[in-house]
């Protein structure tokens, strides 16, 4: 689509090209100094995931969820699938759930790849494996089945509708039934990365009329 040809310098997606082979090659810098930007959905999920107590900080920046499987049921290309990306390298085993099945995304041997794998395990073994589980189902009749989650799991949702059982959920783990705020506020990080990366120093001239 027409978001990949974005200019790197404009892009608060993260959908350029660029940024999107970076995010899947786990580089974190475009150069030295110059951070990626990555895209706004996943980002706040990834900080909730964060908040709420996942990431081991004592370990090494991509080791932090060292040990922890998320389940991510969603695939597309905008969140699912560079959130399923980002968990991995963090050091996550993530499950990517879809219509058609499950895939296991984690860090390949070499470092900078992520492999992606086909499973026999179904939705709701992965759900049962899970520390952190994460959907986002535009459907008010798709639920997150409760009694497969585990005790204390992190439950993040993405949905404009809720795919988990709040009342349930609570009983359990902790539940963040909505991401649009923090969203928002990754939108502005990134912007505020755009000017550090490519505008910090530039000097803006201001016409006689007012007019840049």
């Amino acid at each position: 689509g027409e978001a990949v040809i974005v200019s790197i310098k404009k892009d608060v997606e993260g959908m350029n090209y660029r940024y999107r082979f970076a995010l899947y090659h786990n580089e974190r810098f475009i150069e030295p100094g110059k951070r990626c930007i990555v895209p706004c959905t996943p980002l706040a999920c990834i900080k909730m995931i964060e908040y709420c107590g996942a990431y081991d900080r004592s370990l090494p920046v991509g080791k932090q969820l060292q040990g922890k499987v998320a389940t991510v049921i969603n695939r597309s290309e905008i969140v699912g699938r560079p959130l399923a990306a980002m968990l991995a390298n963090d050091g996550a085993m993530v499950y990517s759930v879809d219509v058609t099945g499950v895939l296991i995304y984690q860090a390949g041997k070499v470092p900078g790849t992520i492999k992606v794998s086909e499973t026999e395990v179904t939705r709701d073994e992965a759900l049962r494996q899970s520390q952190v589980v994460v959907s986002g189902v535009p459907s008010e009749a798709f639920k997150v089945p409760t009694d497969a989650l585990q005790q204390g799991v992190i439950c993040i949702n993405f949905a404009p509708m809720c795919n988990f059982e709040k009342e349930k959920v609570a009983e359990i783990g902790t539940l963040c039934p909505a991401i649009g705020k923090v969203t928002i506020a990754m939108l502005q990080r990134n912007l505020i990365r755009l000017y550090d990366n490519f505008a910090k120093g530039d000097r803006v001239e201001i016409g006689e009329g007012g007019g840049a």
